[in-house]
């Protein structure tokens, strides 16, 4: 017959019970009164009554209790069904190789801080749908990086390969996942918001001069950040005036490309060959790189974002927009100059025009045609005022 109890040095009540014929204690944070004691009691009646029965989980009861995985371990040894964390070791090894450096340190990530920490010591079979709609709850109130609570979309990341986790799990043991009827929580479309082309040519004149090459490059090339941070000059073709997107700069480290349909020859038109046959005379006999640091590594995203992009936008007046913005203008001036949607699709990266529909709509015209000239007549008599002076490489 179990007891409740407080504890001589904190006054703290705790359970006293038997289970499996052992003698287990667990620890509450409640005070010794009245009707803790009444709250108490009643849950040591249900996990007597449960143990009676065959039905007692004492991870679910105890989730955070030392006890708690060696019982379940115990269980998962009678009936063959792992612990949580047991099967994650499993599908790591199993599927860990299939993903990109950067897709592998952010799994880490939620693992270790989201996942494990919740389901860790609970048999993964014994997971309910209640138990993720308490979690995803429990998620919607954690601060963001920037102080403001998590946004839905980084929610349905959390949950992903949680979704993944379980319904690997079911298919293998014979239960149904929890989440076959958890749909991802809607999620607001990131706003497009991309500069005019008198806006982009006001930017590139007030922008710091060892810069200008930099996003003048970013404005009519729609690469993405990490593509242009990590392109090298073999893969800058003069001759065919072709950029051969293939790998890109991540988390400090080179790595593949986002998708392998992100690997592309983009093809440049006048102004960007200008600009890059000038940043040639700059960098080539310093660095590998075609835009780099003053010791010829690869520039540092959150520094020159810092130091230079946000500082330009406030001295032209420009709405606070972010770097990522160069790819979405580079998309609508295409389109806006009546360029193919399937040849600026090629261009981005896209499998499809699909997406560019999708995301752009207001800004393709009736008429389109096929091989980048249009936007040629449209930058042929705008360009920066200012001379394209730089300095020898940016810090």
């Amino acid at each position: 017959m179990g007891s409740i109890r407080p504890r001589a040095e904190t006054g703290k009540l705790f359970i006293d019970f038997s289970y499996q014929k052992i003698r287990c204690r667990e620890q509450t944070l409640l005070d010794n009164t009245s009707t803790n004691r009444r709250r108490l009691e009643a849950l040591l009646v249900k996990i007597e009554n449960e143990i009676s029965l065959g039905i007692f989980d004492y991870a679910k009861t105890f989730p955070n209790s030392p006890r708690a995985k060696k019982f379940a371990s115990e269980s998962q040894q009678l009936n063959g069904i792992p612990l949580f964390s047991d099967f994650v070791d499993e599908w790591w090894e199993e599927n860990a190789f299939r993903w990109k450096r950067s897709g592998i340190k952010n799994m880490k990530s939620i693992l270790n801080k989201h996942l494990l920490p919740k389901f860790a010591n609970i048999t993964i079979n014994t997971i309910t749908k209640g138990d993720i709609l308490k979690f995803r709850a429990k998620l919607s109130d954690l601060p963001g990086r920037t102080g403001t609570k998590l946004s839905s979309k980084r929610i349905n990341n959390i949950l992903q390969p949680l979704k993944s986790i379980l319904d690997e799990a079911a298919e293998r043991y014979g239960f149904v996942s929890p989440f076959r009827s958890i749909k991802r929580l809607p999620v607001k479309k990131s706003d497009v918001n991309p500069f005019s082309l008198v806006q982009v040519m006001h930017f590139l004149d007030e922008v710091r001069p060892d810069f200008r090459n930099y996003y003048s490059t970013r404005f009519f090339t729609g690469m993405r950040t990490g593509e242009i941070d990590g392109l090298r000059w073999k893969n800058v073709d003069f001759e065919r005036k072709l950029i051969y997107v293939r790998e890109a700069f991540t988390y400090g480290k080179m790595d593949t490309t986002k998708t392998f349909d992100s690997n592309r020859d983009i093809q440049m038109s006048s102004f960007v060959y200008n600009t890059l046959m000038e940043q040639r005379k700059i960098t080539i006999n310093y660095s590998e790189y075609v835009f780099c640091n003053h010791v010829g590594r690869q520039l540092d995203l959150a520094n020159i974002t810092k130091r230079i992009w946000y500082p330009t936008l406030t001295r032209l007046g420009l709405e606070k927009r972010t770097p990522y913005q160069t790819r979405h203008t580079a998309a609508t001036l295409w389109l806006s100059a009546g360029e193919s949607p399937e040849w600026v699709a090629r261009q981005l990266g896209h499998t499809s025009s699909q997406m560019l529909f999708q995301t752009y709509s207001r800004y393709i015209p009736n008429a389109t045609r096929q091989d980048g000239s249009a936007f040629e007549s449209l930058i042929k008599n705008c360009t920066p005022t200012k001379s394209k002076e730089s300095h020898e490489f940016s810090k």
